[in-house]
């Protein structure tokens, strides 16, 4: 079964609309995991626009499955991630100002820097992911880096999914059995949602990590969280 991590920015970002603390992120973390989330991820910006550097903090002593932190490898997020010490860091190539990851590493342009940053995790005993995309030549590159698993940078699929297309799934499969063979863990994310997530989960071998945030939270607004949360558990057995 494929693990279910909720990403809860757009909690902090609810929260931070208004001021105050409501709703709380740590409160929602610890729900969602009574709810059945397998993991809590966060993505922290330096602007802190949705998630402070602070709620990372406040979050590790409540988070008691899988807790994973993204974001781009600054020396800002470097340092909290190492004081945090999570169960996993994935590293995105942000820009400052993307209201959105857009883009995978170029993991073979950038492999020296990720072989860097990745072993200073490794050694403090946090496991590492980078986002990629669906490029095979960027799987072998991943492997040359060190990294522990990939993460699969799913909006190319799931926007040909929502025209119809169901062979936008194909890189993604080609991509995982390679991954497979070069013993690389496989997560996947971005724009996933209950209208694609089977299809997508069918189709990738070796999955071990979803992490939804931004379609899950719009979901429930409809349904309710714990339904929700629910529905992906169904989808991704």
């Amino acid at each position: 079964m494929t693990k279910l991590s909720v990403n809860i920015n757009k909690i902090a970002t609810l929260r931070n609309s208004r001021g105050g603390d409501v709703p709380n992120v740590v409160q929602f973390a610890k729900d969602i995991q009574r709810f059945g989330a397998e993991g809590v991820t966060i993505h922290p910006r330096p602007d802190e626009r949705h998630i402070r550097y602070q709620d990372a903090r406040d979050l590790k002593p409540v988070v008691y499955t899988e807790y994973n932190i993204e974001g781009n490898p600054i020396k800002s997020f470097m340092d909290l991630v190492l004081e945090v010490k999570p169960t996993q860091v994935t590293l995105v190539p942000d820009a400052e100002d993307a209201i959105t990851s857009n883009a995978g590493w170029d993991a073979i342009k950038h492999k020296y820097f990720l072989v860097d940053v990745i072993k200073e995790f490794q050694n403090n005993g946090i496991r590492t992911s980078i986002f990629v995309d669906p490029v095979l030549k960027q799987i072998e590159g991943a492997k040359e880096t060190g990294t522990d698993r990939i993460e699969l940078y799913t909006e190319g699929f799931a926007y040909q999914y929502s025209l119809g297309n169901k062979e936008g799934i194909k890189p993604y499969t080609e991509s995982a059995k390679l991954a497979n063979q070069l013993e690389l863990g496989i997560n996947a994310g971005h724009d996933l949602s209950l209208n694609n997530i089977k299809f997508f989960k069918e189709n990738i071998p070796g999955l071990l990590e979803v992490s939804i945030g931004h379609a899950l939270i719009a979901e429930s607004l409809y349904l309710g969280v714990e339904n929700v949360i629910q529905m992906y558990l169904h989808r991704l057995k």
